[in-house]
């Protein structure tokens, strides 16, 4: 009786397959050649830049960028309506500003720390962001607090995006509000 060609290629595609398999484990003795062998070829995944200038100017960037967005969240939903007495008990959309502060508060957390991961990368801008980072660290705790009412939470929020606002002119990085779209806002990052 014929075999139909569909399961013959199956057959010797499968039979390759564990041939193929095989062969690749090799025996168990593994020498120190092969082993020296696989060290020495460099990862091919980590892209790095050119030069050190290259890498500080991409640093500087990312750290704009990342701080602009952590203003420009903390300007629009936690400074604007905190200025407007919107935190305070019986204001009309309260409940409604205090859960977009909350939802700025982690954001501009979170992009705090992208920007202070990237001033690493840049020699003035890590020495000029090094007291703030105990600022940075500190915000953690603020969105429950602007939940809770706490109207002073806001000022703090203020308080330390102008911190990192004048490390970075001082380091060549001037960092502009750019305000987050609502849906970059719920994602967090």
């Amino acid at each position: 009786m014929p075999v139909p060609i569909r399961r013959l290629v199956v057959a010797l595609t499968l039979s390759c397959a564990l041939l193929a398999g095989s062969t690749a484990c090799g025996s168990e003795k593994s020498s120190a050649e092969d082993t020296a062998a696989v060290q020495a070829v460099p990862a091919a995944d980590t892209p790095s830049p050119t030069t050190s200038a290259q890498r500080q100017k991409f640093a500087k960037t990312r750290f704009v960028a990342n701080a602009g967005l952590a203003a420009g969240a903390t300007y629009q939903w936690i400074v604007k309506p905190w200025k407007a007495g919107k935190f305070k008990k019986g204001a009309k959309g309260r409940k409604s500003a205090l859960v977009k502060a909350g939802l700025a508060g982690a954001f501009t957390y979170n992009r705090l720390k992208a920007a202070e991961k990237n001033a690493q990368g840049d020699p003035k801008l890590a020495k000029a962001l090094a007291p703030i980072s105990a600022g940075i660290a500190a915000l953690k705790s603020l969105p429950a607090k602007l939940r809770s009412g706490d109207t002073k939470a806001a000022g703090s929020f203020d308080d330390v995006i102008n911190k990192v606002k004048d490390a970075g002119s001082s380091a060549g990085a001037p960092v502009k509000n750019k305000v987050p779209s609502a849906s970059e806002l719920a994602k967090g990052s």
